[in-house]
């Protein structure tokens, strides 16, 4: 039997396409062409050139005890997970009440090292984490050879989903449509990031794609294709195209950026920084969007443009957090082509702290966006920018390295011995990851995946 014909299987949708139906028609119609997308990409650049000059925004500060105590509460909590990893018990009882200690001791972390309240931490703990979860599942019942990198890596993206879910009046969890954009990636960004694979295949290969994810039957001709075309059935399951179009606007709209990106990759490419900053914007726009259109199959303006802003930030520092990757590879970023000019990085990362601020207050707009909620965004798109300096000290200058740190939970030092010592222990990690998405329940509830063997011939192998 064709994969695509026997994978996947979606099970009732829990959240009722009735009510979709309702809500959607009951809006002005919007739709995400070339033109919405390129407005909003030069909205956010304008936005991003807006915040240069302006000093360092407001944040918490702390000083060499209180580094100490934040510090303390981490290798504690570090040393409960080591300590459960090696004992890991062998029934699946144990497993799984291993897995409830585990998530205990993050808690007391984020509580402790965080300032996270309850609220903050029960929505960490009891939706976000076990979406994760449920979503690692289902990725190993999809593909087993996908590995723990290509299914965090998901993760990252569905929890992206998860937290517009509340955004937008809509109760968090993995749903089918979110399982197949988030395991898109593993399939296309990664593919399109390899050096070794030439522009022009990496093109041809995007044709044929953008062909599926506009409704047409082809064929697979690979693996890769096989599995792409089996997660676009599980979105157009839960959103039929005609009901949903932005849905596919939204999916067309990041291949299409994923396509123009390209050009960053090439060393050759004569891209100026206006370009570049674009392309960028672009990309990572139109992936928060395709999130927020799969988190509820529709959206108005105002949340349209808040879930592009969200995800121009996250571009910007996932650019900043690969900046040496990038250097290595000749990826062209506005973060990479100002280090490759010897130029310290300081006014870039205050540029993006500001406007990282700025797009905060763009939630005000959104009726559903909770004060803990918004604090939550806050902390963690600071923590990305200050993490990403962080792990690349040789980019900044000593004063900006000291100001910066000040508003970091941990030392710098700190957080890079750190991220060593769980690299030296991948082994040990890899056997909790195994553990911790073990299902509590014989079967999983929707949506269903039945089983499917991805062709894997000789012709296909290394595709």
């Amino acid at each position: 039997m064709n994969c695509m014909q026997s994978l996947p299987q979606v099970a009732a949708n829990p959240f009722g396409t009735t009510r979709r139906k309702l809500a959607y028609r009951s809006q002005m119609e919007l739709r995400f062409d070339d033109s919405w997308i390129a407005a909003e990409a030069a909205r956010t650049a304008e936005r991003w050139n807006s915040c240069v000059n302006l000093p360092m925004p407001p944040a918490p500060l702390y000083g060499a005890a209180e580094h100490a105590r934040r510090e303390s509460a981490f290798d504690r909590s570090l040393a409960v997970v080591e300590r459960e990893i090696k004992r890991a018990p062998r029934n699946k009882t144990g497993r799984l009440a291993m897995q409830d200690r585990l998530v205990s001791s993050f808690g007391s972390f984020a509580a402790a090292a965080l300032d996270l309240r309850d609220e903050a931490i029960h929505l960490i703990t009891n939706e976000f984490l076990p979406a994760g979860t449920q979503l690692a599942r289902w990725a190993r019942r999809f593909d087993p050879s996908l590995s723990r990198p290509d299914i965090v890596q998901a993760c990252r993206n569905a929890w992206t989903a998860c937290g517009l879910q509340p955004l937008l009046g809509e109760p968090i969890g993995i749903t089918p449509s979110i399982l197949g954009y988030s395991l898109l990636y593993p399939y296309t960004d990664n593919y399109l990031d390899r050096p070794e694979v030439s522009a022009d295949a990496k093109l041809q290969f995007s044709a044929r794609f953008r062909q599926r994810l506009r409704g047409a039957e082809i064929e697979p001709l690979n693996r890769r294709e096989a599995a792409l075309w089996a997660l676009v059935e599980l979105i157009e399951g839960q959103f039929p195209r005609e009901l949903f179009p932005q849905v596919f606007d939204s999916l067309l709209a990041i291949h299409g950026a994923q396509e123009a990106s390209i050009a960053q990759l090439r060393r050759d490419a004569l891209v100026d920084h206006a370009e570049v900053l674009r392309i960028s914007c672009a990309k990572g726009g139109s992936s928060v969007l395709a999130d927020a259109c799969l988190a509820r199959g529709w959206l108005r303006e105002e949340e349209a443009r808040f879930s592009f802003a969200w995800g121009v930030l996250l571009q910007l520092g996932d650019d900043l957090q690969d900046l040496r990757e990038d250097l290595e590879r000749g990826s062209a970023t506005i973060f990479s082509r100002a280090a490759s000019q010897s130029k310290p990085l300081d006014a870039a990362a205050i540029q993006l702290l500001n406007m990282s601020e700025s797009v905060v207050a763009e939630m005000a707009g959104l009726p559903n966006a909770s004060k803990m909620l918004k604090n939550l965004l806050q902390m963690s798109w600071r923590s990305l920018i200050i993490g990403a300096v962080a792990n690349a000290p040789a980019f900044f200058s000593p004063g900006f390295l000291t100001e910066a740190e000040a508003r970091s939970p941990f030392r710098f030092a700190f957080l890079r011995e750190r991220q060593k010592k769980l690299a030296s222990r991948a082994g040990l990690y890899e056997a909790m990851f195994s553990a911790f998405i073990e299902s509590q329940e014989e079967s999983d509830s929707s949506p269903s995946l039945a089983k499917c063997e991805l062709p894997a011939t000789s012709a296909m192998a290394s595709a």
